[in-house]
């Protein structure tokens, strides 16, 4: 009998929120692996975890998992049936990398955010909580996989003088660099992990950041470790209306790819998209500004230009693009503004921004305007994302398939 995962999820009384541990990760986890050989990496945990919920739900005793295999994945996005190959998603967020190298052909092995508001969005849409902080989670536990995969978010450090040891204790040699940043966290994993490829996100200005050490410092410890490094700064305008600029980063093993690799980062010429695309017909008033907050803006704005400042609103030109969205768009929405016939302009709604980053309508919101503005301010150009993976994927499965003609010959 086939179960839908909606019903599980009732059934055992699961629900994502500030509580939310790893338990529940691992047994989510556990259900999207059971049969792609990294089950191991979940089963233990996921079975005592499911003991204790029957115990407290006083559920009658069901022979392990077996009740709940196999799963009719009734969710938004849910795993290949058939997956060409395995990646893992670190510093996840709501999944919007995730989702473009789903739609490329993969299954994703493990995930990993520590944001709750964002775990309970990606759970709703993928069918599974992701684990937390990764810089608490050791590299052992991470399960094989192809193409390692972070939107990693980049704190100011500096190369120099590095001294604290940090949180998990692995540092040692060329990765004091980067000790007491996330970036430390890729690292180690794919040291120990050596996955094909790897691709990491990050925000244009990690180019330049420290007089370009930082990036020196990236580019230099991903060599060491063994890749072929390709980098550029890539554009979200060629894919949605939206001025968005972001370094993607891109490596594959040496060892594997001898130097072979083919991969070039998409290069569009040419965008037509419209802003108004992405607007929804009707909209409630609640997204007008108040007059408070439109004369506050508005005085702001002047009192910068008379400095010679650039500093305020971003009316939107609704033929054209806008501005880049951030996650400070829950606070007063003044850096996308949507101009209103006799209104006061009004912000865009939680599934307009959702829109302008390229999700699909049938992607689940199942958290507060605030938290929404927030998750879709820090997330990608999902379908900038996949022209990127659909060429990176493209080396993984010609090195996948000499793998298996060799096999054969064999």
């Amino acid at each position: 009998m086939v179960r839908e995962y909606s019903n599980i999820k009732e059934r055992l009384g699961l629900v994502v929120d500030k509580k939310t541990t790893n338990e529940m990760a691992y047994l989510t986890h556990y259900l999207h692996n059971h049969k792609n050989g990294v089950s191991q990496y979940f089963k233990a945990p996921a079975i005592e975890y499911l003991t204790i919920l029957h115990r407290e739900l006083n559920i009658a005793k069901e022979p392990d998992f077996q009740y709940y295999l196999p799963i009719k994945w009734d969710i938004p996005f849910p795993p290949r049936e058939n997956p060409k190959f395995k990646f893992i998603d670190l510093f996840a967020g709501i999944g919007g990398i995730r989702l473009a190298y789903q739609n490329n052909g993969g299954k994703c092995v493990f995930s990993s955010e520590w944001d709750p508001y964002a775990k309970k969005t990606y759970e709703a849409n993928f069918g599974e909580v992701p684990f937390g902080d990764i810089t608490q989670i050791s590299e052992e536990f991470i399960p094989d996989h192809d193409i390692l995969l972070g939107g990693f978010p980049c704190q100011p450090f500096s190369i120099a003088g590095v001294s604290k040891k940090n949180s998990m204790g692995r540092a040692h040699g060329f990765l004091d660099e980067t000790q007491g940043t996330l970036f430390f966290d890729i690292a180690r994993i794919i040291k120990h992990k050596q996955p094909k490829a790897f691709m990491l996100e990050n925000v244009k200005n990690l180019v330049s950041h420290d007089k370009k050490k930082t990036f020196k410092v990236i580019i230099s410890t991903l060599e060491r470790l063994g890749y072929n490094v390709y980098f550029k700064v890539l554009n979200g305008k060629f894919y949605v209306p939206q001025n968005r600029e972001r370094i993607i980063i891109v490596g594959f093993k040496k060892s594997i790819f001898k130097g072979k690799e083919g991969f070039k980062f998409p290069d569009p010429k040419e965008y037509k998209h419209s802003f108004k695309d992405i607007l929804e017909p009707e909209v409630d008033d609640k997204y007008t500004l108040s007059d408070k907050l439109w004369d506050y803006l508005q005085s702001h704005a002047k009192k910068h230009k008379a400095k010679g400042n650039g500093f305020g609103f971003g009316l939107t030109d609704l033929d054209g693009i806008s501005r880049t969205i951030s996650a400070r768009y829950y606070k007063d929405g003044s850096e996308i503004l949507i101009p209103q016939k006799d209104k006061n302009p009004r912000r865009l709604t939680p599934r307009e921004c959702a829109r302008l980053q390229g999700f699909p309508d049938e992607f689940i919101i199942p958290v507060s305007n605030n938290q929404a503005y927030k998750q879709f301010g820090n997330s990608v150009v999902t379908p900038l994302i996949q022209a990127v993976a659909k060429n990176l994927v493209m080396e993984i499965l010609k090195i996948n398939e000499s793998n298996q003609s060799e096999i054969s010959v064999c």
